[in-house]
C-alpha cells in the first residue's frame, strides 16, 4: 500500500511541536502546582508584579514555553536570549537597550534559556541589572541552580521547580495532536503507552514521536507497540555523568540498599550502566557501601565487593556487568550496620580532644635501662598468660576516661561480636573488682 502525502507538506516551516505550543496559560499541562488556580506561579503572572525567577525542571516540561506565554500577558517589553548562542557582547546589548527603555518608563522582561551555561563572571554581570529594576530576569535551566548559578544572582531570584510530564499530561498532548492534525494516532492502546514510556517526561520528545508516527505510518494501518520502536528507535536515557542526574542516581541506589529493596537497588545500577556511567566508579561506591552500611555484621560483604570489582577488571563490558548485579544483590540482602563507620568517627573525635596524651606506661616497651627505671612496662599483664586470655587492664590514657565507640547491633555476625564483647566486659569488672 503506497504511503500518504505528508501530513505535514503544507507546514513545512512548522513542525507539529510549533503548532502546539501552548499560547495560554490553561493550556500548558502538567504544572498545575505552579499555574493551577491560587498556585505562585499563576499569582504572580496574574497579578502583572514580576519578579525575577529561575525556572528548573527537565527537558520538554515547558520551561520556554512559559516564558513565552508570559510575554502575552504582561506590559513589559520581551527579550529572549539563549546561553548556548549568546555572549558578553550579546548580553551587554540587551542591558542597554533595557536601560534605554527604562528612561522612557518601560520595564524588559529578559528570558534567559539554558541560563547554566554562563559562566560565573557572566552571571555576575546580570546582578547590577536585576537589582535595580532594569530588567525582570526569567531564566531557565535544567540544571540544579544550587550548583549551577551564582549564590549572589539565586538570592535575588525565586526558584520554580517544574516537574517531567506525567502520564495524564502527556496523554493531553497526544489528544491535542490529534485534534490539530485531526486524525486519531494510528497506534494499538499497548503502543500508545510506549510512545508515552518512551517520551519519559519529556513534552517536545512526545510530540517528535507523535510526527514521526502520524507522518511515516501508511493510510489505513495501525502500528502496534514493535512497529512504533521500529520507527521511533529507542531513546538513549537521560543521564549526564557530570551534573545532579549523576548524583541523584548513586544517590537512590546508595539508599536503596540501607533501605534493603534489592529490587530497587538493580533498578538504578541498570539505569547508570545504560545511561553510560564507568562501572569502575560504580564499583568503588559499592564497595565504599560495603564498609560503611554493611560492616561487620556480614564480613563477607567486603570480600564480595573486592571480587566483584576484580571481576569486572578482568572481564570488562558486558559480560562482568554480571557481578555488578550480584554484588548489588548481596550488599541488598545482606544484614546491615553502620557501627564500624559511627566508632570510627567517634575514636577520630576523640582523638581530637585527647591528642595530647600518652599511652599508659605500662603498655610501653621498655629497651633500654632508663626506661625501665622510669617505669616503662612496669605492670603489664601479658594476656595469654591468663586463664581467659584476657588480662582486662586499660589501655586507655591514664587520663582519658573509658570511652566505648563500638556498639554493635544484634544484627548479622555482629550478634557473635556482642556476645564476645559483652563477656569481656564481665571479665573486665569481675577483675577490676578484685584488684581494688
Amino acid at each position: 500500500m503506497a504511503y500518504q502525502e505528508s501530513l505535514f507538506s503544507q507546514n513545512v516551516n512548522r513542525p507539529l511541536a510549533d503548532r502546539l505550543r501552548p499560547t495560554d496559560l490553561d493550556q500548558i499541562v502538567g504544572q498545575e502546582h505552579l499555574l493551577g488556580e491560587g498556585a505562585p506561579l499563576r499569582r504572580m503572572i496574574d497579578s502583572g508584579h514580576l519578579t525575577s525567577f529561575i525556572l528548573w525542571g527537565p527537558p520538554g516540561c515547558g520551561k520556554t514555553t512559559l516564558a513565552r506565554v508570559m510575554a502575552t500577558r504582561t506590559s513589559l517589553h520581551f527579550t529572549a536570549l539563549s546561553a548556548v548562542f549568546s555572549g558578553i557582547a550579546d548580553l551587554r546589548k540587551a542591558f542597554d537597550e533595557a536601560s534605554k527603555r527604562r528612561e522612557y518608563g518601560e520595564g524588559t522582561l529578559l528570558f534567559i534559556d539554558e541560563i547554566h551555561r554562563f559562566n560565573r563572571a557572566q552571571q555576575d554581570g546580570f546582578l547590577p541589572y536585576v537589582e535595580n529594576g532594569t530588567v525582570t530576569l526569567v531564566g531557565a535551566t535544567t540544571e540544579n541552580p544550587s550548583f549551577e548559578l551564582n549564590s549572589a544572582l539565586l538570592s535575588r531570584c525565586k526558584v520554580f521547580v517544574m516537574n517531567p510530564l506525567d502520564a495524564d499530561a502527556l496523554e493531553k498532548i497526544t489528544q491535542r495532536a490529534e485534534a490539530e492534525l485531526k486524525r486519531k494516532l494510528p497506534v494499538t492502546p499497548e503502543a500508545r503507552r510506549t510512545l508515552a514510556e518512551l517520551a519519559d517526561g519529556d513534552g517536545r520528545y512526545l510530540i517528535n514521536l507523535l510526527e514521526s508516527v502520524f507522518d511515516l505510518t501508511p493510510e489505513g494501518e495501525t502500528l502496534d507497540a514493535a512497529a512504533v520502536l521500529k520507527i521511533v528507535q529507542q531513546r538513549a536515557p537521560i543521564y549526564d555523568k557530570d551534573k545532579e542526574g549523576h548524583y541523584n542516581l548513586i544517590s537512590a541506589l546508595h539508599k536503596s540498599l540501607r533501605g534493603s529493596d534489592t529490587d530497587a537497588a538493580l533498578y538504578w545500577a541498570a539505569r547508570m550502566i545504560a545511561g553510560g556511567e564507568d562501572p569502575l566508579y560504580l564499583l568503588r561506591r559499592l564497595t565504599r557501601f560495603a564498609t560503611e552500611d554493611v560492616g561487620l555484621a556480614d564480613p563477607q560483604a567486603l570480600q564480595m565487593a573486592i571480587a566483584a570489582w576484580d571481576t569486572y577488571e578482568r572481564l570488562g563490558s558486558p559480560e562482568g556487568e554480571l557481578a555488578i548485579a550480584e554484588l548489588v544483590i548481596y550488599l541488598g540482602t545482606a544484614p546491615k550496620s553502620n557501627s564500624a563507620y559511627v566508632a570510627w568517627g567517634e575514636a577520630q573525635r576523640a582523638a581530637k580532644e585527647f591528642g595530647s596524651l600518652t599511652p599508659p606506661a605500662h603498655i610501653l616497651n621498655a629497651p633500654t635501662r632508663l626506661m625501665k627505671e622510669l617505669g616503662y612496662g612496669k605492670g603489664y599483664q601479658y594476656d595469654h598468660k591468663t586463664a581467659e586470655g584476657f588480662s582486662g587492664q586499660n589501655y586507655f590514657p591514664d587520663k582519658m576516661p573509658r570511652k566505648k565507640f563500638y556498639r554493635p547491633p544484634e544484627r548479622g555476625f555482629e550478634r557473635e561480636i556482642l556476645r564476645r564483647l559483652a563477656y569481656w566486659e564481665r571479665l573486665r569488672e569481675r577483675k577490676n573488682a578484685s584488684h581494688s
